[in-house]
């Protein structure tokens, strides 16, 4: 179609929009909508654009570069221009996929008068960058569509890093600037009611996927704004996939399996990203489903499969100090609500306390993580944790109060080659020289690497038999003989 028969770009904001939604007809075949289905007000006739005179050619380096940048400018200034017809209190009340082929149809449109030689792969890549733009997190979305990503890192604006089956990479994503960075991160909080700026520069959030947020910005960074996420899919883990990729045995989920129903009260420990909430999950599925469950976390990203559970989640402080419920404040409403069990998503403060006095008063069986190296450094931090509680008790009194609400701990890490494994299942079993005793009933024995950098080992027991086997008799729980035999090899 001739530029003569063809309506111009709307004008730029401000720009009166009409009182009904319409999207109008563009002056071709197909184009126009009824009134209650659109977000964008009438265009405008007008005469058309003169005709620019073709760019001077560049040396193919600095032409690609350019080309780059040039991509960059336009992607922002449709962006800008798509905002000005854009009928935003619509947005929500028109389906998903009727908006973006509105949205597709106005970019394409600006795109033309862009007046840029683009091919078609150059033009849809383009329309689908800027319809994430307007609907999703802008340079993330491709990231966040990939379910093999299971975390996303922005060091900078222009350095953007995942972690991909362990293993972390540097992609070619970027945002424009800094600005545009701070823009996304914006979006992703206001999204859970929360806000972040020079007087509160550090926040988390989630995504409505449940992948967890957590954004700083300056003066507390240097380079601009930083964000992690790490990604909560809507598949859950399940124990057979655990088992598949040999994060742990047969005979060790088994057991854990009997733990849990027997209302064992765990620990799970772990360095950063070797999967204890993942395990948390897994181990959930195995309580009973008549049981009551209270959740308590800082950031909701636990996924359990239960039909009876409450989820409580902290709430920050405001500009004045004000207003923020921490995770002991919850934990004591919790058990005002007759829990079976209480599970906290990570332990960090002086809720510690207040936790291990309802396991030693009737919520047996809950659960917790807590990032430590070994069984011996979790209880280490915890009684740190405990000590923040501002009481006068003495550290004896509070190792005898972990060594009794405690009964089983789990030690997980990330190996070298990026898979996760149960390294240690320990049980508490008293105290010894003022320090919670535990010892191992399963372990992973590491043998070596092979020449593709893939960790050999075995999980196996090593001959304890735990004292938790009477609980079992007691509350009906059996598991197989066989387990204690059992040794698996990994990687061989």
């Amino acid at each position: 179609m001739s530029d003569a028969g063809r309506p111009p770009l709307p004008p730029k904001l401000p720009l009166k929009l009409p009182p009904k939604g319409v999207l109008p007809e563009r002056g071709r075949p197909g184009a126009g909508a009824s009134p209650a289905q659109s977000a964008f007000p009438p265009l405008r006739p007008a005469p058309p654009p003169p005709e620019a005179a073709p760019p001077p050619s560049a040396p193919p380096a600095v032409s690609a570069s350019r080309a780059t940048d040039r991509t960059m400018e336009i992607k922002s200034e449709i962006h800008r221009k798509l905002l000005g017809v854009l009928n935003l209190e619509k947005v929500s009340s028109i389906p998903k996929d009727r908006l973006r082929a509105e949205i597709g149809q106005v970019v394409e449109r600006l795109v033309e008068d862009e007046r840029v030689p683009m091919t078609t792969a150059d033009t849809n890549r383009l329309v689908e960058e800027v319809l994430d733009e307007v609907l999703g997190l802008g340079p993330l979305e491709p990231l966040l569509k990939d379910p093999a990503i299971s975390d996303i890192l922005v060091n900078k604006f222009d350095k953007v890093y995942i972690e991909r089956g362990g293993k972390l990479q540097l992609t070619p994503v970027r945002f424009r600037d800094n600005a545009h960075l701070l823009h996304i991160i914006e979006k992703i909080v206001s999204q859970v009611g929360r806000r972040v700026d020079e007087a509160q520069p550090i926040v988390d959030a989630r995504l409505p996927d449940g992948s967890r947020v957590n954004a700083i910005i300056p003066p507390l960074t240097l380079d601009g704004p930083a964000m992690s996420i790490r990604r909560f899919g809507r598949h859950v883990i399940t124990s057979e996939e655990m088992l598949e990729f040999k994060t742990l045995s047969p005979g060790m989920l088994r057991f854990l399996a009997a733990c849990a129903q027997a209302k064992v009260s765990t620990l799970i420990s772990g360095g950063t990203g070797s999967g204890k909430t993942t395990m948390l999950n897994a181990l959930s599925r195995f309580i009973p489903e008549e049981e009551r469950i209270v959740t308590i976390e800082d950031t909701a990203e636990l996924q359990l499969q239960q039909r009876h559970i409450v989820k409580f989640e902290t709430r920050p402080a405001n500009l004045n100090k004000e207003g923020g419920i921490n995770q002991r404040q919850l934990l004591r409403t919790a058990l005002r609500m007759r829990p079976d069990r209480i599970i906290i998503g990570e332990c960090r403060g002086a809720e510690a306390l207040d936790m291990l006095q309802a396991m030693n008063t009737g919520v047996e069986g809950s659960m917790t993580t807590i990032h430590a190296n070994s069984p011996r450094d979790a209880f280490s931090r915890l009684q740190s944790m405990m000590l923040m509680a501002d009481i006068e008790m003495p550290a004896r009194v509070l190792v005898q109060q972990m060594s009794n609400a405690i009964k089983l701990v789990l030690q997980l890490a990330r190996l070298q080659d990026g898979t996760r494994k149960v390294l240690t299942v320990a049980e508490v079993v008293g105290v010894e020289d003022d320090r919670v005793k535990t010892k191992d009933i399963f372990i992973f024995e590491r043998t070596g690497v092979t020449d593709q950098g893939k960790v050999q080992g075995r999980f196996k027991w090593t001959g304890y038999k735990p004292k938790v086997l009477d609980r079992f008799r007691m509350m009906g729980v059996t598991v197989p003989d066989s387990i204690w035999d059992e040794v698996v090899s990994v990687n061989l």
